[in-house]
């Protein structure tokens, strides 16, 4: 019995972390999946939308995922300035490779330096209604006196609903507006977009920003689920590219298939072995991944 409820608890758990890990990895997909633009310093852009959440809870008390809503706009904009940068300075020229990368790193580092000039180190946390809050959805008697409990943290149940609700509205627009079905073929035929009278700068720019846009929603559920730190975000390098190249590049439904897939073996590998273990998994679906279907579980 005791086993049954460590293995159902541990199915929760990874279903409700998979729903994290699919809005944090969702930008991936679109600006190295779709665009092909090997944005490492995503994770820092979900960091700063985590202390964005964190400044405006704190000292107005507005709830961190209403705000990320709010303040996404900025992140398109910072994401547009970011890419016309990337464009005039690499792509332009036939460098994306290697001085992108420095590029993107330095982006990272200096994102994560101001943050700790402005925040220290200390971890920071969020608080809303529901933070606190647990929904019991089975128990289990061991004994006349004791009983097991499958739980449901509102906390994180919060943040996969707003996640899976986000990105169906993502897909959904990808899939049927002018503007999306641009994006998916961007990387694929940009002298074909241009003889329809597109501009693949154009589109490739306005996804970059919606891009980061989606990171800083991602950055206030990462905070509503955990506290979070500026260097936080160098943890989460791996991951995001692990459900993106695991899911299939560039494929919304498969990065959601991918982060449930990852949340999953995180959730089993920390309560069978240890959490200490549970980084390790990323990295090795993602050798998996690479080795035996390069495409991904629904790559093009």
């Amino acid at each position: 019995m005791e086993t049954t409820y460590l293995i159902l608890n541990a199915i929760v758990a990874g279903l409700l972390l998979g729903g994290l890990y699919a809005a944090m990895a969702s930008g991936v997909s679109i600006s190295f999946g779709m665009l092909d633009v090997t944005n490492i310093a995503h994770p820092a852009f979900i960091i700063l939308g985590s202390y964005i959440a964190y400044i405006v809870n704190s000292n107005w008390g507005f709830d961190p995922i209403v705000t990320s809503f709010v303040v996404s706009p900025l992140f398109y904009l910072l994401g547009l300035l970011l890419y016309r940068v990337y464009y005039y300075a690499f792509e332009r020229k036939g460098q994306q490779s290697l001085r992108s990368l420095a590029f993107f790193f330095g982006i990272l580092f200096i994102t994560e330096v101001v943050l700790i000039l402005i925040f220290g180190v200390d971890y920071r946390l969020v608080s809303a209604a529901y933070t606190e809050k647990t929904i019991q959805i089975a128990q289990y008697a061991m004994t006349p006196d004791s009983t097991l409990h499958v739980d449901l943290p509102l906390r994180m149940v919060v943040p996969f609903v707003v996640s899976m609700v986000m990105i169906f509205a993502l897909n959904w627009f990808l899939s049927h507006t002018f503007f999306g079905r641009a994006v998916l073929a961007v990387a694929q035929d940009q002298f074909a977009l241009r003889l329809m009278g597109v501009d693949p700068v154009k589109i490739k720019e306005r996804a970059f920003g919606l891009s980061l846009a989606i990171a800083g929603v991602a950055g206030a559920l990462l905070i509503v689920v955990q506290p979070v730190q500026p260097s936080i975000g160098r943890d989460f390098i791996g991951l995001v590219f692990a459900v993106c190249v695991l899911g299939g590049m560039g494929s919304i439904k498969g990065a959601v298939v991918g982060a449930m897939i990852l949340g999953l073996a995180e959730s089993f590998t920390s309560t069978f072995a240890g959490p200490s273990w549970a980084p390790a998994v990323s990295f090795g679906l993602l050798l998996l991944a690479v080795a035996f279907k390069p495409s991904g579980l629904f790559g093009r």
